[in-house]
């Protein structure tokens, strides 16, 4: 298939317009165009390093999110989570990283994958978090049916290699308390150092990246210490981690929009949730703007639910990155593109020579207006080289 006369942002630079070709799943020639297209752009789809497919995906306002899965069956909540990706997908998100996966989410990986549904690529990570840790209080205590929890090195060890059985891709590690889950606090340690060290040892031994979930200064600065490979919200990230991540390349998906709507009471949460994310709010932009200006490797992750934030927010969770985070709009667009696919290792997020053939149709010029990046400008999306949403030109 060709396009023809298109200006295209290619990840990381304007190339002006081109002729593009591309056969499922794989980008052929890139080459200049003689004709000109100059009211539409194309760029690479979109990476979303930080997301939970499994999560309310029906019309009207959310049902309650921590009651939602324990009145929900396993197979309708599977269907939840297609709809979730699906819908991701038409909106320009071609790939996502589900960060609390487990035997559901590599189903749905592995469907798509086999093409049995049409939907992006997807990664799954499975969580290794401690008995009353952040993971573990989601639920209510008065429910016995919880996920599963490791406490000492040795437990620890044991649920990495039972996620790497399950098909995982990585791991996500909780060294901080969180926002949403139930009586916890964001300052809660989560972990010795010997659990995660054992945890990122074991998990870079078998292959895999390790996210860590990370609020808190000392939850950031132990994840940092023990190397994991990305850090989840880093909220109250301090000058000197951000010197030693901006140095070593680390990745940060600081997760704006969710924690701003919760701290609003825009979304359905409780009092708890919302008091705890005005806290972290409240001095989080200081922090995370100087982070950017040291050089921080930030990438799109968005904590998209269902719940709090929906799939198909991500483009204005790039937009937002720019008002935060002071980058400039080429800067947010490689945040959600090249970088992001660099940081989790997958072969997408430029429009080259046999990298896969995700790409979005967009009017605008989003890379000198980054305003112009909005659902409303798609105007086809085509993953793993078939069209999935709009019309191609």
């Amino acid at each position: 298939m060709r396009l023809d006369g298109i200006p295209l942002w290619d990840g990381t630079e304007f190339r002006g317009p081109v002729e593009l070709t591309w056969e499922p799943d794989r980008i052929g020639d890139v080459r200049p165009a003689t004709q000109r297209h100059d009211d539409l752009c194309v760029l690479p789809g979109l990476v979303d390093t930080h997301v939970h497919l499994i999560g309310h995906a029906g019309e009207g306002p959310p049902p309650d999110f921590a009651t939602w899965p324990l009145v929900t069956t396993r197979d309708e909540q599977v269907l939840h989570g297609v709809a979730h990706a699906q819908r991701a997908m038409r909106h320009g998100v071609t790939t996502l990283r589900d960060l609390a996966g487990d035997e559901a989410q590599i189903a749905l990986r592995r469907a798509f994958d086999a093409g049995v549904l049409p939907g992006p690529r997807v990664q799954v990570h499975g969580v290794v978090g401690m008995t009353a840790g952040h993971n573990d209080l989601f639920v209510p205590p008065a429910i016995p049916q919880r996920k599963p929890t490791a406490d000492g090195p040795d437990e620890c060890r044991k649920l990495v290699r039972t996620w790497a059985r399950a098909g995982m891709d990585g791991i996500k590690l909780t060294t901080s308390g969180g926002v949403l889950s139930i009586g916890d606090k964001n300052g809660w340690r989560n972990y010795t150092r010997e659990e995660i060290r054992a945890v990122v040892d074991e998990a870079h031994a078998l292959g895999m990246l390790v996210a860590s979930h990370a609020h808190s200064e000392d939850g950031i600065r132990v994840a940092v210490e023990e190397h994991v490979d990305s850090i989840e919200h880093g909220t109250l990230l301090s000058r000197d981690l951000a010197e030693v991540l901006a140095a070593r390349r680390t990745p940060v998906a600081p997760t704006l929009l969710i924690n701003e709507a919760i701290a609003e009471g825009r979304v359905p949460v409780a009092a708890e949730s919302m008091a705890k994310a005005a806290e972290l709010v409240a001095t989080r932009n200081v922090l995370l703007a100087e982070a950017a200006r040291l050089g921080v490797r930030f990438v799109l992750g968005t904590d998209a639910n269902g719940h709090h934030v929906q799939f198909g927010d991500q483009l204005a969770e790039v937009v937002h990155m720019t008002e935060i985070l002071g980058m400039s709009a080429q800067e947010a667009l490689r945040a959600a593109t090249s970088d992001a696919a660099d940081s989790i290792g997958m072969p997408v997020g430029r429009i080259a020579p046999g990298l896969g053939a995700d790409f979005i149709v967009l009017r605008g010029r989003p890379w000198e207006r980054i305003a112009d990046l909005a659902v409303a400008n798609i105007v086809a999306v085509v993953s793993r080289g078939r069209l999935v949403a709009g019309r191609l030109p």
